[in-house]
């Protein structure tokens, strides 16, 4: 059954699509390029399918024929990420002018079709020096960050209207520091807590750089999910807040009200925390919300799932994540709940009032193997709905990136998981658009084509 056409959006709503380097550029080790810790973590053969990660889809030599894919979706804005050991191989010290060099051709390409370039300055991949250092887990980590985000903004910031400092933090540390299933494979459980704490200040310390450097117009995409509670004892009551905590509101208050949600927490965390805080809440202009799925959280249990499908999460923690049972499922075995989505953002709304910056979604995606991928549309169609009413109810949103533009490395998973717009063959590199690519590309369309008056 054909859906009718979308609701029309605010004007000057911006259209995107996302990727991210380690996902998409290969080129490991081309143009002075340092290796990261997910290089070393895919060295360790810790990429499930064994995909090729230092060739990934190849977007560093055929960066121009994605633009062009771009440019036939209609996109306003493209958000990419930089990867931080192509700029700084060592993590600190000497800038690569190569790896610079590359994102200079990038972003004139973009402009060259009118779309905004909207870089992250973080997405996972933390130069290999830094990691055997100990990370994230590291103060130092936090400042070398800085000091690479103003490096860029120098080079890039006369043509880049808009920044993004770090990637999903939550992600970074339950998976990567808590429970081992992504690089840089540590298995810390609440000991990883510093990692988000570094994270967070090596956001409002990026913020502080390129605002020096002469950038404008910055936040940061933070994943967030609603957490419902799987029961009615006081065990799955207090395991659902724990974890709503530590998924949601360990990042979100510290970044919009400059305090941590949970006293206890905050007494885990190093360093001077309060001054930290300071930092970490400096003003945004905007802030970045990554939106897949809800969560069924209760208490610990032996059969709960982990943070993402696939993850074992270790019986000791006082939580346990279950199955949402729902009619729909992405090829990853997530659910598909639209409504989630505005629940997420009018919940924020809620919280956080006046403190709330605008808002973008700078994530929302699902897993479909097929070019005529008719779920996938479904899920964007639906989600772009449950987006208009979170606008109709008051929440001010400024725009929407799908992830992503094409099939990529999906972390651990490999290329086993397809969330593009556009196929890629991982033999050829060639890229074919699906069908959702071209109901995106009439979506974007329709929403910029004059709606004749209703009087």
């Amino acid at each position: 059954m054909t859906q009718p056409p979308l609701p029309a959006f605010p004007p000057g709503f911006l259209w995107g699509a996302a990727a991210s380097a380690f996902q998409t550029e290969g080129a490991a080790d081309a143009d002075g390029k340092g290796p990261s810790g997910w290089d070393a973590f895919a060295a360790r053969g810790r990429i499930k399918d064994g995909a090729d990660t230092a060739r990934a889809t190849g977007f560093y030599e055929r960066y121009r024929e994605d633009v062009a894919l771009l440019a036939g979706l209609g996109a306003d804005a493209f958000r990419f990420s930089v990867s931080w050991p192509r700029v700084v191989p060592g993590g600190s010290g000497p800038v690569n002018a190569r790896g610079l060099d590359f994102y200079d051709r990038l972003v004139d390409e973009l402009c060259a079709h009118g779309i905004t370039p909207a870089p992250t300055l973080y997405h996972w991949d933390t130069p290999l020096p830094l990691d055997e250092a100990g990370g994230w887990l590291e103060r130092d980590t936090a400042c070398r960050f800085a000091e690479y985000a103003r490096a860029v903004a120098e080079r890039l910031a006369d043509r880049v209207p808009m920044w993004i400092t770090v990637n999903e933090p939550a992600e970074v540390t339950l998976l990567g520091y808590a429970l081992g299933e992504h690089a840089p494979g540590r298995q810390l459980l609440f000991d990883a807590l510093p990692a988000a704490h570094h994270q967070l200040l090596a956001h409002g310390l990026a913020v502080q750089a390129l605002r020096a450097a002469g950038a404008h117009d910055i936040g940061l995409a933070v994943s967030h999910s609603p957490v419902w509670t799987a029961g009615e004892g006081e065990e799955d009551r207090s395991g659902a807040r724990l974890y709503d905590t530590i998924a949601n509101w360990m990042y979100a208050d510290p970044l919009l009200t400059g305090r941590y949600p949970d006293e206890n927490l905050a007494a885990l965390l190093p360093g001077p925390v309060a001054d930290d805080l300071a930092v970490i809440a400096t003003p945004l202009d905007w802030y970045g919300v990554n939106y897949y799925h809800p969560m069924l959280v209760g208490g610990p249990s032996r059969h709960a799932l982990g943070a993402f499908a696939g993850v074992g999460m270790p019986p000791e923690l006082p939580f346990g994540l279950r199955e949402i049972e729902t009619g729909e499922r992405t090829d990853f075995g997530w659910p598909v709940v639209p409504d989630g989505l505005r629940e997420l953002l009018v919940s924020l709304k809620e919280r956080f009032g006046e403190r709330l910056p605008p808002l973008f979604v700078t994530e929302n995606g699902c897993s479909y193997d097929g070019l005529d991928d008719r779920r996938r549309i479904a899920f964007l169609d639906a989600h772009l709905r449950a987006l208009h009413q979170a606008i109709e109810e008051g929440v001010d949103v400024r725009g929407y990136f799908t992830w992503s533009l094409t099939d990529n490395i999906e972390w651990a998973e490999g290329a086993s998981q397809r969330f593009g717009l556009v196929h890629i063959d991982y033999e050829t590199l060639t890229r074919t658009p699906k069908a959702s690519y071209r109901w995106y590309r009439d979506v974007i369309r329709e929403q910029k084509s004059p709606r004749p008056s209703r009087h």
